[in-house]
């Protein structure tokens, strides 16, 4: 975060600081040895956890494209139901529509022999 940055920025600061303008004792003088030691500590410390947390955030999301991938899988399967559904309503209804031209056609030739 960069309140993390900041702040070790700061103290880095401090440091280097308080070792090139101390009057009585100098704990790490320059070329700062010691302070380089403790960032190299902080580096070998940070890469494993940083790709520790990437390998988790990397199974979490092989985690959620696994499911993202079954919901679809069963969204596109009741869309086939539902087209199979539609095209059955569909053939009863040409069905239907042509039974009732022929109840009307019977109706006209029954109207038609009474007059």
């Amino acid at each position: 975060s960069w309140r993390f940055i900041i702040l070790q920025s700061l103290m880095l600061l401090c440091w280097a600081f308080l070792n090139l303008i101390a009057w009585v004792h100098h704990w790490d003088p320059y070329p700062f040895i010691l302070m380089n030691l403790v960032l190299s500590l902080q580096a070998a410390y940070a890469a494993p956890i940083i790709m520790m947390s990437q390998n988790r955030q990397a199974e979490r999301d092989r985690l959620e494209a696994h499911n993202d991938y079954m919901i679809n899988k069963k969204a596109e399967q009741e869309v086939h139901t539902i087209i199979a559904h539609n095209s059955a309503q569909n053939e009863a209804l040409k069905t239907l529509h042509q039974e009732i031209l022929k109840l009307e056609e019977l109706i006209n030739n029954i109207s038609g022999k009474s007059l």
